[in-house]
């Protein structure tokens, strides 16, 4: 066996704590090492065509490269071999950089550290076997789950390249939290304005399926193939005869007794209703638990949605219904909730009626909302306003969260403004920890804002905060300052994940970080891609953002999502389990703990099969398996042991 050791300077990284020429000579006169060489960087051009060269004129059968991470930089030595004619799968790497010289200072006994992981590499790779890429077909088609803005900005992309895409939504229209909002910082256009458009081109939009008022339930399959199933909840109403005349709401009994969800229930509803006038697809929705048809069986002598649709649309026998479609990859935009205020009640949410969210202020100043846009409260004009920013993020001490969620500075910068055009006369406040106009015209309009007359106090970020109501009149008591009195308090409210997120995840087959968003599979080089492969992630399902980086993230997610449906096939990971079918006796222990559900049990034969397309080679079940039953190719307890062996034996342990 000839094989070729490479051991990367990566500049300073790794040569400025170990001694690297030192190393690749005493590597070089291990057993089996045809060539030993060092250079400054390896995952350079001239550093690959190094490892070619030496691969032909030699005749290297293995390959082992020590520099930095594999995560970043084996797909790319990997290729490497593979384009002088080596098995891709012939290669090892040994991370002499995170692992040796970034964590010690003392050259010398790092520099041994580094001839040890390598010669444990050298004794590994004589273990590696050739492996075979495999490839499976793409059904040409994706769904996105969530149809906020994230939703439908991947959807029309994706739509836009030729491909069918099924639009998710479980609410009754999309447009999500933008829908909700007046305008968009720092140009002030209308939300309605920018949203709208786009929202009436999915619904046009010949290659997109929208379900609204729908929900995923369960995902089989793998890349490429996935099987989902969609479960259609009943509107009541018929959406093939609904034209959304509204005539049955305005008929309704329980006309503006209900709290209307869109506007954070600070305006009232009936129990059938459309969310919003824009709303897409503008269908008429019966709430389950108000009508009185359905929890009680009886509206009056005749239900009056019924007596006056003039479409005969209203239908109470609608049943749930179960959806199965299948599509090639998956983009999942399904958004963000508020972080929870009842954990908070210094702030006095939901006990002073003058204290309320930044999301219940956009639909009160909103056009479309309450109060017609008017800034008004419990039918008063507030003379002083105050807004409280980091409310729920930046808490180091709990219960919030320690991560800042990025909207709220801005958000509160127009809201003040708002406040200003609609009432100039009035006192405005901004309480805040730090100023983060970190975005494209942020700053200027952050200081736009303060050229408009409204004060900015400056608090330490762990310094106490408190709403509190004295002799009929609220208050606001921040340290260093004198209490200041409040017609309204607004409150910047962070952004948290949305509801739900944890149990979807699992059917998912994706991961939550530890912040409980949805973890993707790389910060820098996947930041849209997930650990399963073929799903994808856009907007604050992933972590806070505001409108334009979720429009770019979610243009990002569909073109990953679209390159496997354009090429029309997708390469399968072949270091996967292997399930020895003498040994296995059916225990099915692998079963429970595989997070892929790529391990199924033969009922007939009564032993463990393993699903190659399905398996990440995450080596789970392998080293759970009881009787041994189950090998990892590519990892091998041979080659693990050569490698073992020789780290104990360069080690000095014997």
């Amino acid at each position: 066996m000839k094989i070729g050791v490479y051991i990367c300077e990566c500049g300073i990284n790794i040569s400025s704590t170990v001694d690297v020429s030192k190393v690749a000579k005493k590597i070089g006169k291990l057993s089996g090492v045809a060539v030993s060489r060092n250079y400054k960087y390896m995952c350079s051009d001239p550093g690959q065509e190094m490892i070619k060269k030496d691969i032909t004129a030699l005749g290297l059968d293995r390959v082992v490269v020590a520099s930095c991470s594999p995560r970043m930089h084996e797909p790319t030595f990997r290729n490497t071999v593979e384009e002088a004619g080596l098995n891709p799968y012939c290669f090892e790497m040994a991370n002499i950089r995170e692992h040796c010289s970034w964590i010690h200072h003392d050259r010398e006994k790092a520099t041994q550290k580094a001839y040890e992981l390598v010669s444990g590499s050298v004794a590994r790779a004589m273990g590696l076997e050739p492996l075979d890429r495999k490839e499976v077909g793409v059904t040409p088609a994706a769904m996105v789950v969530g149809g906020g803005i994230a939703g439908i900005q991947a959807a029309l992309s994706i739509a836009d390249e030729g491909f069918k895409v099924y639009l998710v939504e479980k609410e009754p229209t999309i447009g999500g939290r933008m829908a909700q909002l007046d305008k968009t910082f720092p140009t002030l256009d209308c939300s309605a304005c920018i949203l709208t458009p786009k929202m009436v081109d999915v619904s046009r939009h010949p290659n997109i399926e929208l379900l609204a008022y729908s929900e995923v339930t369960e995902i089989s399959g793998y890349i490429g193939n996935f099987t989902v199933k969609v479960n259609k909840k009943p509107r009541y109403v018929d959406e093939e005869k609904c034209i959304g005349c509204g005539v049955c709401a305005e008929h309704c009994r329980l006309k503006g007794t209900v709290p209307n969800e869109f506007d954070m229930n600070k305006g009232k509803r009936g129990a059938i209703y459309a969310p919003f006038p824009q709303s897409v697809p503008l269908k008429y929705t019966i709430d389950p638990e108000k009508c009185l048809m359905l929890t009680r069986g009886k509206c009056g002598k005749e239900p009056r949605c019924v007596e006056n649709c003039p479409r005969d649309a209203i239908d109470f026998k609608q049943k749930e219904s179960i959806v199965e479609l299948n599509v090639g990859t998956i983009v999942v935009a399904t958004g963000f909730d508020l972080f929870d205020l009842s954990v908070k009640p210094e702030y006095g949410y939901g006990k002073y009626d003058n204290v309320i969210t930044g999301l219940e202020f956009e639909r009160i100043v909103s056009a479309s909302g309450p109060t017609g846009g008017k800034v008004r409260l419990n039918g008063k004009y507030p003379k002083n306003v105050v807004f409280i920013q980091c409310v729920g993020s930046r808490d180091r001490k709990g219960p919030g969260n320690e991560y800042c969620s990025r909207v709220c500075c801005m958000y509160t910068a127009k809201q003040a403004h708002l406040v200003r055009e609609k009432l100039p006369d009035s006192h405005i406040t901004v309480y805040y920890t730090d100023v983060r106009a970190f975005g494209k015209g942020f700053e200027e309009f952050y200081n736009r804002i303060k050229k408009e007359g409204v004060t900015y106090r400056r608090r330490e970020l762990d310094d106490a905060i408190e709403v509190f109501q004295k002799d009929e009149k609220t208050y606001v008591k921040a340290k260093g300052y004198k209490d200041a009195e409040a017609d309204l308090v607004v409150l910047a409210v962070g952004l948290v994940p949305k509801s739900g997120s944890k149990e979807l995840a699992h059917v998912l087959n994706i991961q939550n970080s530890g912040d409980g968003f949805y973890l993707e599979a790389h910060p820098k080089l996947r930041p849209v891609d997930t650990m399963t492969d073929g799903l994808f992630l856009a907007g604050c399902c992933q972590s806070p953002k505001d409108i334009p980086d979720t429009v770019s993230q979610a243009n990002a997610a569909a073109s990953r999502a679209s390159i496997p449906l354009a090429r029309g096939k997708v390469e399968i990971n072949p270091a996967t389990s292997v399930v020895d079918e003498d040994l296995c006796v059916g225990c099915r222990t692998c079963e429970k703990i595989c997070s892929y559900s790529a391990l199924e049990y033969d009922e007939e034969r009564g032993i463990m099969k393993a699903n190659e397309v399905l398996c990440k080679g995450c080596g789970s079940c392998t080293a759970a398996c009881p009787s041994g039953a189950i090998s990892l190719r590519h990892y091998r307890d041979t080659g693990v042991m050569y490698q073992l062996e020789a780290l104990l034996r360069e080690g000095g342990t014997e």
